[in-house]
């Protein structure tokens, strides 16, 4: 992994993140699998060319909101080519963005729907669509520097809504917290947890609103918009982050 954390010192900026995203072949499993849902496809989808390709992020590169998912969906992002674009969990994202004055538009439905984001950047812990929505551990770390490069880059986030314990955890380590924390301090995930990291951000947790969850109940829709409206007062009223380590993180239930 040491050869693949050097690499990001040679991307200067987000569109050089997200074109070696776009090319990217460090997983064959996973790379293998989008390509057969690609040429397979879905029968509601027949007409479509499937993306087929790993997902960059997207978003405002001024941001100061990002929101971290698991990985695109086969059928999501592996088909359209932009994160939490034309599945069921991007509807419930866009709308709540929507709703609480991050995104132009409720709906994202195409790369080329005319969908903006305004103060945010969606991204995710796996760029490609994995069997089951399960990567490995493997395939995590092997896709993480894109998301340290990221976090280096988008230096105005001030909140991180990470959606799921995957994207939570692989938050935590891209942004090198594990180094900065002693075992005693580490966050753990709940949903609705708020913790204060030792760089000034603020880290919020909610389950993510994959089908398993929302149809469940799990994830009603009170509680996942109660997430983003916890988004917009820090963003709005928390001053933005010195980025400079405290002594310890703080949690706030």
């Amino acid at each position: 992994m040491s050869r693949f954390r050097r690499n990001t010192r040679t991307w200067p900026n987000l569109e050089a993140v997200r074109r070696a995203v776009i090319s990217c072949e460090r997983c064959p499993r996973l790379r293998g699998h989008c390509r057969r849902i690609a040429r397979v496809k879905k029968r509601e989808f027949r007409d479509w060319t499937y993306w087929g390709r790993p997902v960059p992020g997207f978003g405002d590169p001024r941001a100061r909101l990002l929101i971290v998912g698991l990985a695109p969906a086969a059928h999501g992002g592996n088909r359209t080519g932009r994160v939490f674009t034309g599945d069921s969990s991007g509807d419930w994202l866009y709308e709540a963005l929507h709703r609480f004055g991050f995104a132009s538009r409720p709906t994202s439905r195409s790369i080329d729907d005319g969908l903006r984001l305004d103060d945010c950047y969606v991204d995710a812990a796996a760029r490609c669509a994995p069997p089951d929505n399960k990567p490995t551990p493997r395939e995590l770390a092997a896709c993480r520097p894109y998301l340290e490069a990221e976090i280096r880059l988008l230096r105005r986030v001030r909140v991180v809504v990470a959606l799921g314990r995957v994207a939570f955890e692989s938050y935590l380590k891209a942004a090198g917290l594990r180094d900065r924390t002693g075992p005693f301090e580490w966050p753990r995930f709940a949903h609705g947890a708020l913790t204060r990291l030792p760089d000034g951000v603020a880290l919020l947790c909610s389950f993510h609103p994959s089908r398993r969850n929302t149809n469940t109940g799990l994830l009603t829709r009170a509680m996942w918009h109660d997430v983003f409206r916890r988004a917009r007062r820090l963003i709005d009223a928390v001053p933005a982050p010195s980025r400079r380590p405290r002594s310890a993180s703080k949690a706030v239930q």
